[in-house]
């Protein structure tokens, strides 16, 4: 059975569904977390810290959960929905691999993430229906900025942290990946002003998920 056998208010109460999975149920990845030197005893404020920035990439992949899901909704190309559902699985191993990291430091997720999903939700949404060039390009852009932030966590983290660091590693390979993938599907470049704003919502979503 295909998504045009369902009605509308089908899709949106699977979607419903998969929001409140992603939200509420442990996540389990399909593969398993990177390998990392051993030990990991790490001082306080330094789990501190690893715990403050997973949680910014957490909160991260659940809004990277509900962009790719609202964009595959209103998607017209059924390859272009189909690529970005298939993306949205494999984020979910990030998901995940975060989480349990998040675990292992005692630390917690964004409280504010029901607000991340809605609002990545809508605007994937609204970008999903725009020309095929467009919201690949919307794509390829967020994840091209998603790669910078991981960069500058990793800088941050230096080598204290290896555990984390592995993760951050392998999420940023993947995220190259995605580009890659967008661009050839035929993702076109944003204006600069679009570029712009996207970059002032990421702010506001790391500032927030670091200490809320």
């Amino acid at each position: 059975m295909s998504l045009r056998d369902f009605s509308f208010v089908d899709l949106m109460l699977g979607e419903i569904g998969r929001a409140i999975n992603v939200l509420a149920v442990p996540a389990l990845p399909l593969r398993e977390a990177p390998a990392a030197p051993e030990g990991d005893a790490l001082p306080e404020a330094q789990r501190h810290e690893s715990a403050r920035l997973m949680r910014i990439n957490h909160a991260g992949e659940v809004a990277a959960q509900a962009l790719y899901r609202g964009q595959a909704l209103t998607a017209k190309d059924p390859t272009v929905s189909a690529a970005l559902r298939h993306a949205a699985e494999e984020e979910s191993d990030h998901l995940a691999w975060c989480e349990q990291r998040l675990r292992e430091l005692k630390g917690r997720t964004s409280i504010l993430n029901p607000l991340w999903y809605a609002g990545s939700f809508a605007i994937g949404a609204v970008v999903g229906a725009l020309a095929r060039g467009a919201s690949l390009g919307f794509v390829a852009e967020t994840e091209r900025q998603v790669e910078s932030h991981l960069r500058g966590h990793l800088e941050r983290l230096g080598s204290a942290d290896p555990r984390s660091r592995a993760i951050l590693e392998k999420m940023t390979h993947d995220e190259i990946q995605h580009v890659s993938q967008a661009t050839t599907l035929g993702g076109e470049d944003l204006p600069i002003s679009v570029r712009a704003a996207m970059r002032l919502t990421a702010r506001v979503m790391t500032e927030g998920s670091y200490w809320l």
